[in-house]
């Protein structure tokens, strides 16, 4: 059996396994690389809810407090899940399904020091 003593084209085999390996590393860090951002569009969500509902309880916009934060957590992108109003203070917990994962945050709106 005669060896083959040129070595061209083995650049090019390592080159698309290199390849190949970023895209199928970049594939698998796309999710949850999303799932971190959709970390913080939720708790975006939660905070705009919270000072909605708040700003309702104080008077200052018309309307239900929690059926405010409902509206905004929907134009944020989130399911309002659970909104509690304690005197001037608004608490709400939001969430979404980005990737399949479950993601929620909790926000509090109101004077501060507040204990009801």
């Amino acid at each position: 059996m005669a060896r083959v003593a040129d070595d061209s084209g083995a650049a090019s085999v390592v080159a698309l396994g290199l390849v190949g390996a970023i895209v199928a590393l970049a594939a698998l860090l796309a999710p949850v690389l999303g799932v971190f951002v959709a970390t913080q569009r939720v708790a975006n969500a939660a905070d705009a809810a919270a000072l909605a509902a708040a700003d309702a309880t104080s008077g200052v916009v018309p309307g239900v407090p929690c059926d405010l934060a409902a509206d905004v957590a929907a134009r944020n992108g989130a399911t309002l899940t659970a909104c509690e109003i304690d005197g001037p203070v608004a608490a709400v917990t939001v969430q979404s399904t980005p990737f399949g994962f479950a993601v929620s945050a909790r926000a509090r709106a109101g004077p501060p020091g507040w204990e009801g």
